[in-house]
């Protein structure tokens, strides 16, 4: 179904110009809070680690056996890996972190020398993985009109399916869950995106919202 996505020019070239100013605000937040949730918009630790819970129940049985390559979209300070590093499909497995923001990618160098973990500062996964997962990267969009930035997800999703060999998922704040809303944030609906990626990446789309956070969780398996 990818396939007939095919595009020129690049279906992100305009995506450096969108996301300038959001890495700005995401080295500014990594420099007032440092390498914790609150360094990338998060409150706590606890909230994290059930977002990347929720991602990761995408894997199937023969999965957890070990040798996983993996992509991270919008990896912040690293959190993601810190997670995932113990789990049995870590072993001999690799991980790829992505980041727009210069000090985001400067401190996971510095933080994390696993050798299994490698980082780049890119707005899109440029390295082919078995899976690729967004945490919270699609819920920052400041003053970005929700049409517009509604259609830089949906490309950004597209770009992923094409380097992800057995499936992607994602999470965003959700508009019918979320009470606390701040105008820089992106809030959705879940169908909008379902569908999408049902008509347009794969037939094999999950929803997942049993969970206690004002968001959602969708898997696409390819």
């Amino acid at each position: 179904m990818i396939a007939d996505q095919a595009r020129s020019p690049h279906p992100l070239s305009d995506a450096p110009r969108l996301l300038a100013p959001i890495a700005v605000h995401y080295g500014a937040a990594l420099r007032t809070y440092g390498a914790q949730p609150r360094g990338v918009f998060w409150r706590d630790t606890k909230g994290q680690r059930l977002r990347f819970e929720q991602l990761i129940g995408i894997l199937d049985e023969d999965d957890w056996k070990g040798g996983l390559i993996l992509n991270d979209l919008g990896c912040g300070y690293g959190a993601m890996f810190d997670f995932l590093a113990d789990l049995p499909f870590m072993k001999d497995g690799r991980y790829q972190g992505y980041d727009i923001t210069e000090e985001m990618v400067a401190c996971c160098s510095q933080r994390i020398t696993d050798p299994r973990a490698s980082f780049e500062q890119s707005l899109r996964a440029t390295k082919m993985a078995d899976y690729s997962f967004v945490s919270g990267t699609y819920n920052l969009r400041l003053d970005i009109p929700d049409d517009k930035w509604m259609d830089y997800i949906q490309r950004s999703l597209v770009d992923l399916a094409t380097v992800s060999r057995k499936g992607l998922a994602f999470n965003m704040l959700g508009a019918d869950r979320s009470k606390r809303r701040q105008k820089t944030l992106y809030y959705a609906r879940p169908e909008p995106f379902y569908d999408f990626c049902l008509r347009v990446i794969s037939p094999h789309v999950t929803l997942v919202t049993d969970y206690p956070l004002a968001e959602w969780t969708i898997w696409v398996r390819l």
